[in-house]
């Protein structure tokens, strides 16, 4: 019988201990999400994840400056290729039929 009575003490022990633990976890947790609402938790994980995202961003753009100006470069010609071209033409009309796009901007389609 003594066997049988130690052994429900060190069970009980056991139990006790494990019951604590669960305890101060439930108070973590009641802490965590009573300092903080919900909204505040996922604007702070959304700012975190961009912060991280703006920071390889800028780390990827210090180590290609060449390719970040090319590609700047590019799209300024794009955006000004109407008034580029339209320097280079001896007139509208010659602009007008070697580039449709042209003239839709000139008001004018085929």
């Amino acid at each position: 019988m003594s066997d049988l009575r130690q052994q429900m003490r060190e069970d009980r022990a056991i139990r006790n201990s494990a019951r604590a633990l669960l305890e101060a976890d439930v108070a973590q947790l009641r802490q965590d999400f009573t300092s903080k609402s919900l909204g505040e938790r996922v604007l702070g994980n959304i700012g975190e994840g961009a912060k991280d995202v703006l920071e390889r961003a800028g780390d990827t753009a210090d180590n290609n400056r060449g390719v970040l100006a090319a590609l700047l470069g590019a799209v300024v010609l794009w955006f000004a290729r109407n008034p580029i071209l339209s320097l280079f033409a001896a007139d509208e009309e010659e602009l007008i039929e070697s580039d449709p796009e042209v003239g839709e901007t000139y008001g004018q389609e085929e």
